[in-house]
């Protein structure tokens, strides 16, 4: 039986409010992007309403980044100042978790992520939202790994330090209490 991914009407409103506060005060992200276009594709889309309140409600924070110059979706991005705090302590993927022996995390990013209904930040996604803030200074962000690298065993994460974006690897079955991860939603 599939689970219906709606919001009730106070959640989609409230919701909806949290929304429109935080785009208008954060306009640096979003140049010539107007409210109510946005508005318009969130009320036409109640699935992906869901999969942001998801993403707001585990700590995301998510906001309008830019349009995709393909599709013309817009494009929301977790613009929490630090990796979420409710998807922190997981590891990268289910391979990952199934091959820990012991201490076992209660989730990993990527079925987290799908569950949500919402995608990892890849390398190149991660690095153009440092152009927005500084996010990620004392936490960590696993990204979508390429298939070589995992087929190994490895999973990349970011961080921003020293005004710099670094990008480094792990065993996907590690775990750690201040590494989650960032999502994006195009809607």
């Amino acid at each position: 039986m599939k689970m219906e991914k709606l919001l009730s009407a106070e959640q989609k409103k409230e919701l909806l409010h949290t929304l429109q506060l935080r785009f208008e005060k954060n306009t640096s992200r979003h140049h010539n992007i107007n409210w109510n276009a946005v508005l318009t594709k969130l009320e036409a889309n109640p699935e992906k309403l869901w999969s942001l309140n998801a993403m707001e409600n585990t700590g995301g924070e998510p906001d309008v980044v830019g349009v995709d110059n393909k599709t013309g979706e817009f494009i929301f991005v977790d613009c929490s100042v630090e990796s979420p705090n409710g998807r922190r302590s997981v590891c990268y993927d289910r391979e990952g978790l199934d091959s820990r022996k012991e201490h076992k995390p209660e989730n990993n990013a990527i079925d987290m992520a799908t569950g949500m209904g919402i995608e990892l930040l890849s390398e190149e996604h991660y690095r153009e939202l440092q152009q927005y803030g500084k996010f990620d200074t004392k936490t960590s962000s696993w990204i979508k790994t390429p298939n070589e690298i995992r087929k190994l065993g490895g999973a990349l994460f970011a961080d921003f330090r020293y005004n710099h974006v670094f990008v480094y690897h792990n065993g996907a079955q590690s775990y750690y209490a201040v590494r989650g991860f960032r999502g994006m939603l195009k809607v």
